[in-house]
């Protein structure tokens, strides 16, 4: 089985994958991850990656093509694996169908988790974070026992600037354009298929396990 998940932020594409790789045993691949390790290996790409995350700068689509390639290579992922944060670009879409034509392999589905923007806006700026310990919490969904005060330490939580409402939008305008290619791009060749990602983990991986259940019938 192998997945691509898309989605705008928020809406929970890195848990409902980490929640799949639990349950059918075939890895969680996202681009952060594959960042970082990359970058504690002392690979060659992870070097360069690092060279341009220091300068602040964006990775250049062929160091990211390059370590997702890498990573697709190896022997956890020959059974499948669930792609989350890549591809971001119809470049990237490409070169995806390029390395898995060179792996003899092929996408079995592109799921865009849909979410109203109102309820990304209520997932993102709800966020609340430990600056001490890095507790994170939600306003909503998982709330500290006392309002504003970390469970774990006492330390008073903060809101990230990520994560208030201003840049919230700006992040959900720019994603939403490259989104909306992508969705373009695989709804041509078939792949696409949106899924229904309101409500809780629970019930959005309820949905998930009966449309897996489906693409196996």
């Amino acid at each position: 089985m192998n997945l691509v998940l898309l989605g705008l932020p928020g809406a929970g594409k890195g848990t409902q994958a980490s929640l799949l790789e639990d349950e059918h045993g075939i890895p969680h691949v996202s681009t952060g991850d594959m960042f970082r390790q990359a970058i504690n290996n002392e690979t060659e790409l992870g070097q360069k990656a690092r060279e341009y995350m220091d300068a602040g700068e964006l990775v250049p689509d062929e160091v990211t093509i390059g370590i997702v390639r890498d990573r697709l290579a190896r022997d956890d992922s020959q059974s499948g694996f669930i792609l989350d944060g890549f591809p971001r670009t119809i470049a990237q879409a490409k070169a995806l169908d390029e390395m898995l034509g060179d792996l003899n392999r092929e996408l079995d589905m592109v799921i865009y988790m849909s979410v109203p923007e109102d309820e990304l806006l209520k997932r993102l700026t709800g966020r609340r974070v430990c600056p001490e310990c890095g507790a994170n919490y939600h306003l909503e969904f998982n709330p500290p026992q006392e309002e504003g005060i970390c469970d774990e330490c006492g330390s008073e939580l903060i809101q990230r600037d990520d994560d208030r409402e201003k840049t919230v939008r700006k992040r959900l305008d720019v994603n939403r354009s490259k989104t909306e290619k992508l969705k373009e791009y695989y709804s041509d060749r078939d792949l696409l298929v949106e899924l229904d990602a309101r409500g809780s983990v629970d019930e959005v991986n309820q949905r998930f396990a009966e449309l897996l259940e489906e693409e196996k019938e």
